[in-house]
């Protein structure tokens, strides 16, 4: 399952990423494999979304959010 597939408030641990290079981007933002995640809230249009991980708020956007596989 991807990141971006989640509603607010559920969560899921970081298994991979689908692109090397936006792996290293959102790894560099403290999304790592084996690290939960949850989905906070979501843009009124769906876009961006906003994200806890490892301690702090993050926003990204759907494409980015697609990147993360889940579990």
């Amino acid at each position: 399952m991807k990141l971006s597939q989640l509603n607010p408030g559920q969560k899921g641990i970081i298994v991979s990423f689908t692109d090397a290079e936006m792996a290293v981007k959102l790894m560099e933002m403290g999304c790592l494999p084996g690290e939960e995640v949850e989905v906070e809230r979501c843009a009124p249009l769906g876009d961006p979304i906003a994200i806890r991980v490892a301690g702090y708020q993050l926003c990204l956007r759907k494409t980015e959010a697609a990147v993360i596989i889940i579990q």
